[in-house]
């Protein structure tokens, strides 16, 4: 297949264009290469995709209507894994119209290239973050998300409800994955657990929010990786059982996915630390603070919907997955 992968040079773009590149689909990656963190590393992605034949590179901005429109007119895409966003819920507290940008504006110009294009698939990111304030757990795509707890909560609750309509207005089959907190090489420094290695290798104290009475379910990007490739594999659907009168957020009378992607394994946050402490022989000098506006003590995913569509669950346990993501630190920074 010839697929466009946005967001090309992130953490997830580029484990995604890597794995479709080394069965032999054609991939052109996009990316804006923006400073939101070291665009170093960002490069250094991009240098490990380049070397495939099928592989080519364009730099742009999502939010370039005209840019956009040009590109899905050239090239036509058979499929499309949209993950270009700018990501970051306290961020988001800063720099709200970035958000808007790329994953509203951004969003609404890949919909409209996937309409006129004929594109047979769209799979795009959305998140965890969109259960908001929501406690009873595990999260199920059957929960009602309508109280978002930060703007980019519902930017990415947003491009659900957009999808939807481009799929039940034009037939286009759509996906949405909801990631629960990604992890592993060559991931975001924004993240917890790479902010926390950077600071015990340096000897600095590392923030723990809520006092550390915090869960995530940590989800393992080769994880991420498969859900992805599978789902992308499996267009969406009609769902045939689709009741009106009980409608199921997850699914619909258009061909509209909606699925979880985690571990299925909540994390304490201390037991996280513990982890990256083991791996690296090192102790943490911890700054216990109380939880930060825009974040959720808890994550926990109910990923029983994406086994069934695709026979595949999530399940590399979060200590090995530090300690991978530990042995990639240490040679990519030579500590």
């Amino acid at each position: 297949m010839k697929v466009l992968v946005t967001g090309a040079a992130g953490f997830i773009g580029m484990h995604v264009a890597e794995r479709l590149l080394e069965r032999g689909d054609e991939v052109v990656g996009l990316d804006n290469l923006n400073d939101y963190y070291d665009p170093q590393l960002k490069y250094d992605r991009l240098a490990r995709l380049e070397p495939y034949e099928r592989f080519r590179f364009v730099k742009m901005d999502v939010a370039d209507r005209a840019g956009i429109e040009k590109l899905f007119a050239e090239e036509k895409f058979d499929r499309i894994v949209h993950l270009a966003a700018q990501a970051g819920v306290r961020y988001s507290l800063i720099n709200p119209h970035a958000y808007i940008e790329s994953n509203i504006v951004g969003f609404m110009n890949i919909l409209e290239g996937c309409r006129h294009n004929k594109v047979e698939h769209l799979v795009y990111a959305s998140s965890s973050s969109v259960y908001g304030g929501n406690e009873k757990m595990p999260f199920s795509e059957q929960d009602p998300v309508d109280h978002p707890v930060s703007l980019y909560a519902a930017t990415k609750k947003s491009n659900e409800l957009m999808a939807h309509t481009y799929s039940h207005l034009y037939g286009i089959p759509t996906t949405g994955l909801r990631f629960f907190t990604v992890y592993g090489p060559w991931g975001r420094p924004d993240m917890a657990l790479f902010l926390f290695t950077k600071a015990i290798i340096e000897g600095r104290p590392i923030d723990v929010f809520n006092y550390g009475k915090m869960q995530r379910d940590f989800t393992y990007i080769d994880d991420i990786v498969e859900g992805v490739i599978r789902t992308l594999d499996r267009p969406a659907e009609p769902d045939p059982l689709f009741d009106t009168l009980d409608p199921d957020p997850g699914s619909s009378r258009a061909p509209f996915r909606i699925f979880n992607i985690g571990n299925q394994g909540p994390v304490e946050l201390m037991a996280f630390v513990e982890a990256i402490e083991t791996a690296l022989g090192k102790h943490a000098i911890k700054n216990f603070l109380p939880i930060q506006p825009g974040d959720v003590p808890a994550t926990y995913a109910d990923v029983s919907a994406l086994c069934e569509w695709t026979e595949y669950k999530p399940g590399l346990p979060a200590a090995e997955g530090v300690m991978r993501f530990v042995r990639w630190y240490r040679e990519y920074f030579s500590v």
